[in-house]
């Protein structure tokens, strides 16, 4: 007999014969957590000692992109915090922030870089305080 016609007629006999019965693949992929990348964007900031912070692109307010002779600087303003990163080739990055691409951002050691070798944002210096 065959499988589906089985549960037809087990279906016709509780008097429910248009109820739709859960196949056991969608019953399996609901009771899993879903660990997908969600519309919540944090910016995830990482020292050279190891210590890690972030912050959610929610609560950034007013940014900030300042051209210096050697060094750039970025600043944001989050509701509680100023971040500001300082380095060098900057810009591009600030044009990412502003469409709150980047996910995590990783200080760098400015004694490893060759001055004519850099071709992207480098970030040296990630300083994160509270505005007073």
């Amino acid at each position: 007999m065959n499988q589906g016609f089985k549960l037809r007629f087990d279906q016709m006999r509780e008097n429910a014969p248009a109820q739709a019965q859960p196949d056991a693949q969608d019953q399996a992929t609901s009771d899993r957590p879903v660990y997908e990348a969600a519309s919540v964007r944090n910016l995830h900031l990482v020292w050279l000692d190891g210590r890690e912070s972030f912050l959610n692109y929610a609560y950034l307010v007013h940014a900030e992109f300042s051209h210096g002779d050697d060094l750039n600087e970025i600043l944001l303003n989050f509701s509680g915090y100023v971040v500001a990163l300082r380095g060098y080739l900057l810009q591009a990055l600030f044009a990412e922030l502003v469409d709150h691409l980047p996910r995590v951002i990783l200080q760098e050691d400015p004694r490893y870089l060759a001055t004519g070798q850099v071709s992207g944002p480098v970030v040296t210096e990630i300083m994160v305080a509270k505005p007073s």
